[in-house]
């Protein structure tokens, strides 16, 4: 099994991708543990001294100006731990689970918080027995991190609330730790605060997010290649030359691909001299720059999430002089922007295939197809009814564009004024995520039916590829009127699991 070795210095996209999805075991680095103990020390000391200090020995939020004695300290940790364990809503994704406690622990590993390393190696162990908190969709603004889904996961490491098992059965937690022999923790000055104040849910979700689109926008150059040889479009357009003039890295890229789909294609060109058209319709031709500008926001939100990977977020921190001091760093701004630009992006894509579904199914636009790609229009609906729910999908996604980072809403007696809705965008990012996969699968089966019903010239043998994969994994070619949802299903699971671009590449080489 893969392991994933902590250290004080953050971590990688890579490494949370590898916990939250693929089990890796999870180590702490002796480089860790050191600095662990030592800001306990400091800790340790500070709540020794009579003077109050936030988080040691203070309440918190709008109560930090109480001071609290010492024998009221571990209560007060494991109070916040359950009072703000106030979730709600259906239970969270165990990767989302998975990727915020390994996210916690990898700013618990760098030093900044004051816990103890038998608190972290003990998050670590509850990872490696694969015991998932429940953890509910709703409690996270966006500030103080995300406080009710970190609390809730805190609150098993203490033995108490509901996770699920390796398993998949949920159980009382504390059964849980004593059958993997994990003994519950008890909290201490600080912990609990610091086990609750991390951007990790909304992070995680990004780390994914970022993931998912990076094959979904190879996924999509794919598909508009074989739109554009179905439509018997020009690839001219793609030309390196057009693109160096404008040169975004993320057109160029998308183009690119294009041209590598579609490398060796007879169809392609063909409309100067059949139905003469001076140019291709805007999704057709500017598929290059949409997705392309998808691509660099991408880019921009990779570059997001590598600086929070690298970061410590708490409040207060352990300075490395010795100092604790209170901070900010646990706002959720810059990434909730990310989250939010990215599903504008996304919408976008998913807007722009719909339309060329459209083309390829209106025969007054599609330049010789049948209507509706139907063997019997008439008789036959075709593929109407698929790009009714094409539509419906990209309609939904118009509306998870609204960013949720403009919003924001006062809590706690107006102590926390401000906040960033971070977790609410990754929520609605990761629907839109689903819904564009979808999205660009109904595109992918409309245009391989298209190509497919295109006698007398042959496509890109890299559209062959790709249409023979298909094909094999269950997505039916054209015909009559059949139960389509069977169909439209394999396609989408063809193209969720990265097959597409799988059964692409040995031909064309790797794509961008």
């Amino acid at each position: 099994m893969h392991t994933v070795v902590v250290g004080t210095s953050g971590t990688t996209a890579e490494d949370v991708i590898a916990v939250a999805r693929g089990n890796a075991r999870v180590e702490l680095s002796a480089e860790a543990l050191e600095a662990l103990a030592r800001a306990r020390e400091v800790v340790e000391a500070l709540a020794a001294k009579p003077e109050p200090v936030y988080g040691v020995s203070t309440g918190f939020g709008a109560l930090a100006t109480r001071h609290i004695n010492h024998d009221l300290r571990a209560q007060l940790q494991r109070n916040i731990v359950r009072s703000h364990a106030a979730g709600m809503g259906p239970r969270v994704e165990r990767e989302v689970v998975r990727a915020l406690m390994f996210l916690r622990l990898k700013t618990v590993a760098s030093g900044h918080t004051g816990v103890r390393p038998h608190v972290a190696q003990t998050m670590a162990d509850v990872l490696n027995a694969g015991i998932t908190p429940v953890v509910h969709e709703y409690g996270s603004l966006g500030c103080s991190g995300d406080l009710a889904p970190l609390s809730h996961c805190a609150l098993a490491l203490m033995g108490e609330g509901d996770a699920e098992g390796p398993d998949g059965a949920v159980r009382p937690a504390g059964e849980l730790l004593a059958e993997h022999g994990i003994a519950p923790v008890e909290l201490r000055e600080k912990e609990g605060l610091a086990l609750l104040n991390g951007t990790d849910g909304m992070l995680g979700m990004l780390v994914m997010a970022l993931a998912d689109l990076h094959t979904l926008y190879t996924s999509a150059d794919i598909t508009a290649a074989l739109s554009l040889e179905a439509l018997l479009g020009t690839e001219k357009v793609l030309a390196p030359e057009l693109h160096a003039i404008r040169p975004h890295p993320g057109q160029g890229a998308s183009a690119a691909n294009m041209r590598a789909v579609l490398k060796g294609s007879e169809l392609t060109g063909h409309h100067q001299d059949d139905a003469p058209r001076v140019q291709d319709a805007y999704s057709v031709r500017c598929a290059p720059q949409v997705a392309g500008a998808g691509r660099d926001t991408l880019a921009h939100a990779a570059l997001v999430a590598d600086r929070e990977l690298a970061s410590a977020v708490d409040n207060p921190v352990v300075l490395s002089d010795g100092r604790v001091e209170s901070n900010g760093n646990f706002h959720g701004a810059p990434v909730a922007y990310v989250l939010d630009f990215l599903a504008i992006a996304a919408a976008d894509l998913g807007s722009i295939a719909e339309r060329r579904t459209d083309r390829l199914l209106d025969k007054h636009r599609s330049h010789g197809l049948p209507p509706f790609l139907a063997d019997d229009a008439g008789v036959d609906s075709g593929l109407m009814i698929a790009q009714y729910t094409q539509a419906a999908l990209v309609s939904e996604m118009k509306r998870l564009a609204v960013p949720a980072s403009a919003d924001s809403i006062p809590s706690s007696a107006m102590q926390e004024d401000h906040v960033s809705m971070g977790w609410s965008a990754a929520r609605k990012l990761r629907t839109a995520i689903d819904n564009l996969t979808r999205i660009v699968a109904i595109e992918l089966y409309a245009a391989a039916r298209a190509v497919e019903l295109r006698t007398g010239l042959a496509p890109a043998p890299a559209s062959r590829a790709a249409i023979e994969a298909l094909r094999a994994a269950g997505a039916q070619g054209p015909g009559p009127d059949r139960f389509l949802a069977p169909d439209l299903a394999a396609a989408d699971a063809f193209v969720r699991s990265g097959a597409l671009v799988g059964a692409v590449e040995p031909v064309t080489g790797p794509l961008a």
